[in-house]
């Protein structure tokens, strides 16, 4: 197997951009790009190669009881963000061109923290 990169960063996604974005100050972008900034600063030295697995762990709201998180760790995460979106950002941050990309196996999981975890196949 290839190389494996840990990454303790809470996964987000890549919003609908807008023309109007390049002045436009909304949140949801600047939280896009902040997340953007650091994933590439904490995957300095890592390279995606043409076929990778990536693991999406994010975090339980800690609106959520002791037992609801107690059940819900290490389940299938099965709202939203939707994994293409969270695919997009990474692939965004990490890729010049993502034309190189033949294969991805992905997956997105209920955790205490949020963290993502890629490996090059």
């Amino acid at each position: 197997m290839g190389s494996i990169e840990i990454i303790q960063i809470e996964p987000n996604t890549k919003p609908r951009m807008t023309v109007s974005d390049k002045w436009k100050k909304r949140p949801c972008v600047l939280q896009y790009r902040a997340f953007c900034d650091e994933l590439r600063l904490k995957t300095r030295g890592f390279q995606l190669s043409g076929s990778f697995r990536i693991i999406f762990y994010l975090s339980m709201p800690k609106s959520w009881s002791k037992k609801k998180r107690d059940l819900m760790r290490g389940q299938a995460h099965q709202e939203t963000p939707d994994l293409d979106n969270l695919l997009k950002a990474v692939n965004d941050a990490l890729l010049e061109q993502d034309k190189i990309i033949y294969l991805i196996e992905a997956s997105k999981w209920w955790a205490d923290e949020g963290k993502i975890i890629i490996q090059n196949l």
